[in-house]
């Protein structure tokens, strides 16, 4: 158990079809015995959708965790300077959000709690979820691909013949990506 004593940021944004597999690698880390402390940006914790409503999943994830989500940029910012974090994964992270961060914006918490933790340089892992992988966001993703100390879960093309610029990562392989980006090293293969 490698994660056991972790303390881990797990940032939520707002690709609300993988809600229900993000919550299953949020439970898997806390059997695990990782301390998982939930990040929600504005859209992840205020949209209702056909998958649910914010409220439900927002209070899920913190009854799973037993912490409270950090959901604002000023809670988000400490997590750097108090070295808070040994790790952050933004699952799942929507292009808007690899877009921002691979520019350097920091105006959704979950953004913040990127920005802060990397000052850092401890490992942040990223669990895309886009409909632009392959369309303007590849440069984005082939930048932070680059980028020391930024790791991949796994991804590839969901539906190449309905969405062919669409990519989403495979939530299962979340706990084994952590594991090894906490010894420095992206897990193989990066793309499915």
């Amino acid at each position: 158990m490698q994660l056991n004593g972790i303390n881990i940021g797990f940032a939520i944004t707002g690709s609300f079809c993988t809600f229900d597999n993000v919550k299953k690698e949020v439970i898997h880390l806390v059997n695990e015995g990782a301390n998982v402390i939930p990040i929600f940006s504005y859209n992840a914790m205020s949209i209702d959708t056909r998958f649910g409503k914010a409220f439900d999943f927002v209070s899920e994830i913190q009854k799973i965790t037993s912490n409270e989500p950090v959901t604002s940029i000023e809670g988000a910012e400490p997590l750097g300077p108090k070295g808070m974090l040994d790790i952050l994964i933004i699952a799942p992270c929507t292009g808007n959000t690899i877009a921002k961060l691979s520019n350097a914006i920091t105006d959704t918490p979950v953004l913040m709690a990127a920005k802060a933790h990397m000052r850092n340089n401890k490992p942040l892992v990223i669990s895309i979820s886009t409909n632009d992988a392959l369309g303007l966001n590849l440069k984005n993703i082939g930048g932070l691909l680059t980028a020391k100390g930024v790791y991949f879960v796994p991804f590839g093309q969901d539906n190449y013949s309905g969405k062919p610029k669409s990519m989403i990562a495979d939530t299962t392989k979340i706990v084994a990506t952590l594991e090894m980006a906490l010894d420095g090293e992206q897990i193989q293969p990066i793309l499915l």
